[in-house]
């Protein structure tokens, strides 16, 4: 699990130099601290970064490697991140980062130059390009395969790559092809190739697999342990306003697009078709803790480093209490 250790190598690097997040002093009228990884797990923010109030929040959109270290030292006080890497970001850092709300869904989908795919089971020996190893796409399409008979290592070729530009070339160049992307780069991926379809749904095959035990899930939002206890007015107004902004932003994706491209998150043509297919939502207290728990189980039976080396106790959930 290379992506998980070096996260894991950060976290404790940055602890190691900063000492514990939790008792990183605050002033207490400065904005809230807001950050999200750049992507799908941004785009349902942009509303609220675009209306709020500077003196209220201040918001960065970062990469993995910006974020992280961030976190370890306890600079950011409310994170949309990967719903796995919130568990691993609980557990380095003594549990001062609980989890307050899932943002986004599923947002993987198998793409196909042709019409021989129709589900997972469609994908037995075929030779199939994919981003995300040693992240939620691995884990997905691995425990997909494998409750359809599939053993993801020898029952078909697997050709992770470590991003979507590299992808879509290979897409292009051969006629036939398949690739397992995330939105907004399968939008990307269909503007560019006219023969591209989208052949299926991983949400959907997951749910298929799991009996309604679990879904598939792509972003949370976390928020710092101090702040919860010492100012839950602040997190809950936060989560309000994130909520309509959700909302605006499926329901407004032309608009949402501009933002969506101002922050370079992807351009607004893409923005605007990709937003339907994205899952962004807003699911907090129990029902949130229901669905999340089921996900992380599945990851951890698959390889419990991949949320961070053991499934997290009830004090992971902030249940708005």
């Amino acid at each position: 699990m290379k992506i998980i250790k070096i996260i894991s190598m950060l976290l404790i690097i940055c602890l190691a130099f900063a000492g514990c997040a939790a008792e990183i002093p605050r002033e207490p009228d400065a904005p809230l601290q807001i950050a999200a990884l750049r992507g799908a797990t941004a785009m349902g923010m942009v509303e609220l970064i675009a209306n709020a109030d500077p003196e209220e929040y201040s918001f960065a959109i970062s990469t993995t490697d910006e974020l992280i270290p961030r976190l370890a030292r306890g600079e950011v006080d409310i994170a949309a991140i990967p719903a796995n890497l919130a568990a691993v970001i609980h557990r380095n850092t003594q549990g001062a980062y609980r989890v307050a709300a899932i943002n986004t869904l599923g947002v993987l989908y198998t793409v196909e130059r042709g019409d021989t795919i129709r589900s997972a089971a469609d994908l037995r020996g075929r030779t199939v390009y994919a981003i995300g190893k040693s992240a939620i796409p691995e884990f997905t399409v691995s425990f997909v395969l494998a409750a359809n008979g599939i053993d993801p290592v020898t029952g078909l070729s697997l050709e992770y790559k470590s991003e979507a530009a590299e992808v879509i070339p290979l897409l292009a160049q051969n006629p036939g092809s398949i690739a397992v992307l995330q939105q907004p780069f399968v939008t990307v991926a269909l503007e560019r190739i006219p023969d591209l379809r989208i052949a299926m749904d991983w949400t959907h095959e997951w749910e298929l697999v799991s009996g309604g035990g679990s879904t598939l899930i792509t972003g949370v939002l976390i928020a710092r342990t101090e702040l919860l206890e010492q100012n839950p007015r602040a997190v809950r107004d936060f989560l309000n306003a994130y909520q309509l902004s959700t909302r605006f932003v499926n329901e407004n994706p032309s608009q949402a697009a501009v933002w969506i491209e101002e922050h370079g998150i992807v351009s607004a043509q893409i923005a605007e078709k990709a937003i339907p297919a994205c899952n962004i939502t807003y699911i907090d207290g129990g029902e949130m803790k229901r669905i999340l728990s089921g996900f992380l189980a599945v990851l951890y039976e698959q390889d419990p480093q991949s949320v961070g080396g053991g499934l997290p106790g009830d004090d992971f959930y902030w249940l708005g209490d």
